[in-house]
């Protein structure tokens, strides 16, 4: 099996950590498989969507980076539907679109959203 090296920083080593314990899994590596594994079931999902689909995109970000979700909202407008903005944690905001049109569109939202690595969190679900 071919061995792959990754850096992580202390806080995502502690919750890897917490997983192992609470989750039962046997070490790092297994925990870091799993994540892949739902990582790449997600994204066979996502490209797998066609012609007009309806789905729900949540997008959690610190409050500094309202900007940043602005400009991808901008070019996407014809696509959502509803969009609700949350204030959580004090700092960091969850916003929730509801989209509605073609799914390569869908698609092409969510990637702008999942390749800004000021997103912390980026979750699609078809409907």
């Amino acid at each position: 099996m071919p061995i792959v090296s990754i850096s992580l920083n202390d806080e995502i080593l502690k919750e890897l950590d917490k997983l192992q314990g609470s989750m039962g899994f046997t070490g790092r590596s297994e925990i870091i498989r799993a994540g892949i594994r739902t990582f790449v079931q997600e994204e066979k999902q996502k490209t797998d969507l066609k012609g007009k689909q309806n789905a729900v995109l949540i997008v959690v970000h610190a409050d500094e980076f309202d900007d940043q979700v602005a400009r991808i909202k901008h070019d996407y407008e014809h696509l959502i539907r509803t969009h609700l903005h949350n204030k959580i944690d004090g700092d960091r905001c969850m916003e929730m679109f509801f989209l509605d049109g073609d799914s390569k569109k869908i698609q092409s939202i969510t990637k702008g959203f999942l390749t800004d690595r000021k997103m912390d969190t980026v979750k699609l679900v078809a409907l």
